[in-house]
């Protein structure tokens, strides 16, 4: 999940590995929220995903250099088989959720929820 997160999200670069830690943390604890056949299919993608560049490039994704990786999630992307598409969107997702979920990083995004849940919003429709 790491190799993805590099490439889907470069500022990951910068991630300590507390961060990191606490990335996949984010990512587990939404997985385990998820039906059991759900997190097979999950994993079963996930091997795909590593593994079907090798029949382009002769390695999996994580031994390939960054531009190959890039190419071949842009692939997944956008390929036609609707399957591959939505699973690399799920995965994207969740490499989104844990890299900006984490609690830390909101300040520095301009991202300062409410703690009040949505009471300015209930507040806002009163009037």
């Amino acid at each position: 999940m790491l190799a993805l997160a590099l490439r889907l999200v470069p500022a990951a670069a910068a991630m300590t590995a507390a961060d990191h830690s606490v990335m996949l943390q984010l990512i587990d604890g939404t997985l385990a929220t998820r039906p059991a056949a759900m997190r097979r299919q999950f994993s079963l993608f996930l091997l795909i995903l590593r593994w079907a560049p090798a029949l382009r490039y002769g390695r999996p994704l994580d031994h390939l250099p960054p531009s190959a990786q890039d190419a071949a999630l842009r692939w997944f992307q956008r390929c036609d088989v609707l399957r591959f598409r939505s699973g690399f969107w799920g995965v994207r997702t969740l490499v989104m959720l844990g890299y900006y979920g984490r609690p830390d990083l909101g300040p520095s995004i301009a991202y300062t929820p409410s703690t009040s849940g949505n009471a300015v919003l209930h507040a806002r429709t009163r009037r």
